[in-house]
């Protein structure tokens, strides 16, 4: 096994290990008063906001997939990451600068910064996927992009359910619903919308949210950078 292979393993072994540990006491409390608040919101609200993103997702993995870049197959592993690395530097940088300028602008243009953040990480999300050799035009492969982004912006006791479906993607994408509309897309933005609130709540603010947005935009950014990264890498070392 070369250097490089094994570094590959030593990284992904320790990021198992995040995403296995159990959930510690503030995040038990903090995903307990979330999960009472979703409670309290009317069932109605729930799923005019489940429509919204789903349809939302639709429309960027649909756009994404008609520009989609071709899978690469004559690269080696390291040579793959070392390009993924520099697409996952660009997109986060984009996105910080796309942070900045909707933060800036307060709330009206904070709300428009959800669609096209969303967009951004998507799209690096087809790039990642095709410079590790898979064909985002199968409908399966883009369905594990969805796990993927779930898996990255959820609680740590929904990580600790998801990281085991990437494990066993093999089996797992034989149990998939036959189409998008039976993704369980309620679950999907719960964990989302539940996982970025307090990160992007003060980007609603003018002038001080262009700092949070670029911040916060950044980090996210390299975080889903990070996940999708050892997802692929669970599946290519196989």
């Amino acid at each position: 096994m070369d250097t490089y292979l094994h570094y590959v393993h030593a990284e992904l072994g320790s990021w198992l290990i995040q995403m296995k540990k159990k959930p510690s006491l503030f995040g038990k409390i903090t995903h307990g008063v979330q999960g009472k608040i979703n409670s309290w919101i009317p069932e109605k609200v729930h799923r005019a906001i489940t429509v919204a993103i789903e349809n939302m997702v639709k429309a960027v993995i649909t756009g994404s997939s008609w520009i989609r870049p071709k899978p690469k197959k004559d690269l080696d592993l390291k040579e793959r990451e070392t390009k993924i690395r520099k697409r996952i530097k660009w997109y986060r940088n984009t996105a910080s600068v796309e942070g900045a300028v909707t933060g800036a602008g307060g709330i009206l243009l904070g709300f428009a910064d959800f669609p096209a953040f969303l967009t951004i990480k998507m799209k690096m999300l087809f790039d990642i996927a095709a410079l590790y050799g898979f064909d985002t035009k199968d409908y399966k492969e883009r369905l594990f992009l969805l796990y993927v982004f779930q898996l990255c912006f959820s609680s740590q006791q929904r990580r600790n359910d998801l990281v085991g479906l990437i494990e066993n993607w093999d089996e797992f994408q034989e149990t998939l619903p036959a189409d998008f509309s039976q993704f369980d897309w309620k679950t999907f933005q719960l964990d989302y919308r539940d996982y970025i609130d307090l990160a992007k709540l003060a980007q609603l603010i003018p002038i001080v949210g262009a700092g949070v947005g670029a911040i916060a935009n950044y980090k996210l950014t390299e975080q889903l950078g990070k996940v999708a990264m050892n997802a692929f890498r669970l599946r290519v070392l196989k």
